[in-house]
């Protein structure tokens, strides 16, 4: 597929370098989190992660290069690979922490529901732009748009990944709100969603249960579901303005903090560099947020619309969720917070969503094929 070069000329390099800059502070925060820990692979998990980020790079290249119509036009055979990896899991899928989430490629661990989330966006784009309703969607019309997002979400539930699968609803909800539901359907999702809590209170599973009892009450077992938690507020209120100092954060070297280079990575920013490092950490984000969300409303049509909003708020939730967790405001479902947890799979994810809003940024000056 030729590239046109009138793309090179609307790069948009504001976006390219708060991801860069989001990415940088990130693999500073991994260093220390994770340059006392001992490595079965070999490799240190920033030396990981810069593989990572190269990767997701590339696939930013590649994702911002073909045409987001063309990609739109083919969201439905996205969304059926996307849940066939989801299928496989259950046949070759590797077990850790009693989940089987993760394929193994060539060596390389995959997480499909990660992908899911992006395939969710850009299916619910095509969906949207070829049933495009304008007094606002009914109940009737949001049968096939909940469906393709019910499927996945079951499947996820299986591996068992809540956090995910809940992940999936919200960008569902978000979208089909920011594209136009009516009054009526809109008061009837609301009070369904309250009256369906206390029948998922039984749905759930027992150590689903737990961390929802331990986020209203960490101190009810805090040597057991709520030394996560107890911990990850201690090092953040530990860090006062300033911070104690790059290397420095006590509850990050002694290793009191677990899962310190994932869920819990803001955690050790919040500790090494206090509320100064948090806040600038934050700004960069609702930088980046906001400037997705210009993205959106430059955008010259729908799909463009629906896929920078997608995209941006795929990264809003990813901070406010990951961030609530650790500050203690939101139980603890194990969302990573972009471009700072580690991980292959969101990285790479990540990185190739941030392409499709460099694509759809680059085209508003150009008309629709």
């Amino acid at each position: 597929m030729k590239v046109d070069r009138r793309l090179f000329v609307n790069f948009d390099w504001v976006l390219l370098i708060l991801v860069l800059l989001i990415s940088c502070i990130g693999l500073l925060n991994l260093y220390s989190a994770g340059h006392n820990l001992t490595y079965i692979s070999g490799k240190p998990l920033y030396i990981k992660q810069v593989y990572w980020i190269l990767i997701g790079l590339l696939l930013m290249v590649v994702s911002a290069s073909i045409d987001y119509h063309f990609i739109v036009r083919h969201g439905y055979v996205i969304y059926v690979i996307s849940l066939l990896l989801l299928f496989w899991i259950f046949v070759h899928g590797n077990i850790a922490h009693g989940s089987q989430r993760w394929l193994i490629l060539n060596g390389f661990s995959f997480q499909p529901s990660e992908l899911m989330k992006l395939t969710i966006i850009i299916a619910l784009t095509k969906y949207i732009t070829e049933n495009k309703i304008d007094d606002g969607y009914h109940i009737r019309s949001l049968i096939v748009p909940f469906v393709i997002v019910c499927v996945p979400c079951l499947l996820i539930l299986e591996q068992p990944d809540l956090g995910t699968a809940l992940f999936l609803f919200i960008l569902f909800f978000s979208i089909i709100l920011f594209t136009g539901v009516s009054r009526k359907t809109f008061i009837l999702f609301a009070t369904s969603s309250v009256l369906m809590i206390p029948l998922c209170w039984f749905l759930i599973k027992n150590y689903q249960r737990e961390r929802i009892l331990t986020f209203l009450n960490p101190e009810r077992d805090p040597l057991g579901s709520g030394y996560h938690i107890i911990q990850s507020i201690i090092a953040v209120g530990s860090g006062g303005i300033w911070g104690k100092g790059f290397l420095q954060g006590t509850q990050t070297q002694l290793k009191f903090l677990p899962e310190q280079q994932t869920d819990f990575v803001f955690s050790v920013l919040a500790e090494e560099w206090g509320f100064s490092g948090a806040v600038i950490l934050m700004f960069l984000f609702l930088a980046l947020i906001l400037w997705g969300f210009k993205i959106a409303r430059n955008s010259k049509d729908m799909s463009g619309t629906l896929i920078s909003f997608g995209v941006t708020m795929f990264v809003f939730w990813g901070v406010f969720i990951n961030m609530g967790m650790v500050l203690g405001i939101l139980p603890v479902v194990g969302i990573p917070l972009p471009f700072l947890s580690y991980g292959g799979s969101s990285m790479v994810i990540l990185m190739t969503g941030i392409g499709l809003l460099m694509n759809v940024s680059m085209r508003r000056f150009m008309l629709q094929p």
